[in-house]
């Protein structure tokens, strides 16, 4: 019998913790639960599983779509949006990068200010 687990947070490393977790918050809403200089947690209004930075000083971004030799993308993020045409435009108003390879025609890929892609989509939760 394994003993009880549970994820507790999604951290993203930055070359600034802060200054990436302001990014999210205007993105998603969200609120800070914990602040300082090196570590963020926001959490979702309604509870749930939070999303943390760090700071990393020699972060290097992942290429999306990755290259041989480039940094690799390990993780992303899904988010679901109710349009995604406003969900785009609202990204790109808090600072998003639309990616420019797109590879299907219902999901659009940004990156972040620190260079992670994130993905935007429609459909059911």
């Amino acid at each position: 019998m394994s003993p009880r687990m549970e994820i507790s947070g999604v951290v993203l490393g930055a070359p600034d913790a802060r200054s990436l977790a302001a990014f999210y918050e205007r993105l998603l809403g969200w609120r800070r639960d914990q602040d300082e200089p090196d570590w963020v947690k926001l959490v979702p209004p309604g509870g749930g599983t939070g999303l943390s930075f760090q700071t990393e000083p020699g972060h290097v971004p992942p290429v999306w779509p990755h290259t041989p030799g480039d940094q690799r993308m390990t993780a992303h993020l899904d988010i679901r949006v109710d349009d995604l045409a406003e969900g785009c435009a609202h990204a790109a108003a808090c600072g998003a990068r639309l990616a420019g390879f797109q590879p299907q025609p219902d999901v659009r890929v940004h990156l972040d200010p620190a260079g992670h892609p994130f993905c935007l989509w429609t459909g059911p939760a």
